[in-house]
């Protein structure tokens, strides 16, 4: 009775023991291709470098408006890279600002650790402001934000003042809810999502509550705009809804035929950005 009993135990124990390692290999984010460079785009390029908390490489490129100016960090979201946020580099540099398109780990040209997660997004950035500020040539520092890189940048910017304002583009309000609308984990009942999002929790080291946009946006100090597609099936817009009751002094931009992936609806409303970026930075 005893062994018959045994080999299931320790089957189960097994499992929880390597669930872990398997969320980090089945969650390890897509490496999508990174078509062009700044220099394409015809922009001056500095290619920079810098470790992360854990001493991984980040790569990113930094482009230069020109004497003292103030700076926007673009981070990409989940599978992103910063060579897929160059359409915004243009309008940024036309408008005056010092622009620092970055690769998380685990994305673009970065190094990759061991896993990546939103707190890891906000660790990356944390360092970017740092490199920025040493910076003679910065005079103050906004960061645009989508999707994971939107939660990341309203996370970092809940625990410094060194963040001037924030651009949040098509961010989650919790994500674990944001997860469970969407596959894989859909899929599951909600005991199953429970258990692995528990896993999670403990591999990244956070609660997902305790890193949630909707808590951390009202602890923002600096202005904060959202931003949201109508066409959104990733991050429905009910996400963009609870952030605005979380944050009601938050500026907004809805635009209904925007998408979860594509920057391209967005650029025509570019100029709402650019000039709540100038409002609070210069």
């Amino acid at each position: 009775m005893f062994k018959r009993l045994l080999l299931p135990v320790l089957l189960v124990v097994g499992a929880a023991r390597l669930m872990p390692e398997i969320l980090k290999r089945t969650l390890a984010p897509p490496q999508r291709p990174q078509p062009h460079t700044p220099a394409d785009l015809g922009l001056p390029e500095e290619e920079v470098a810098f470790a992360s908390a854990t001493g991984t490489e980040l790569k990113a490129w930094f482009i230069p408006a020109g004497g003292r100016a103030p700076a926007v960090v673009v981070l990409h979201g989940w599978g992103g890279n910063a060579s897929l946020m160059l359409p915004l580099a243009p309008h940024l540099h036309r408008a005056g600002f010092h622009a620092l398109f970055l690769d998380a780990r685990n994305h673009g040209r970065s190094e990759h650790d061991d896993f990546v997660s939103m707190p890891r997004f906000a660790e990356d950035l944390d360092v970017a402001i740092e490199w920025l500020r040493s910076r003679h040539d910065v005079s103050s520092i906004g960061v645009i934000g989508h999707s994971v890189g939107a939660g990341a940048a309203i996370l970092a910017a809940s625990r410094t003042d060194q963040i001037n304002a924030v651009v949040s583009v098509a961010a989650f309000a919790h994500p674990g809810e944001a997860m469970a609308e969407g596959p894989p984990f859909n899929h599951f009942p909600r005991s199953v999502q429970r258990g692995l999002f528990r896993t999670m929790e403990r591999t990244i080291g956070f609660r997902f509550d305790d890193i949630a946009p909707r808590e951390r946006v009202a602890l923002v100090g600096a202005p904060v705009m959202l931003v949201h597609g109508g066409a959104d099936t990733t991050v429905t817009p009910r996400h963009f809804e609870e952030l605005i009751r979380r944050a009601p002094d938050a500026e907004t931009l809805f635009v209904e035929g925007a998408d979860h992936a594509s920057l391209d609806a967005f650029e025509p409303h570019i100029h709402r950005i650019l000039g709540f970026l100038a409002e609070h930075l210069r």
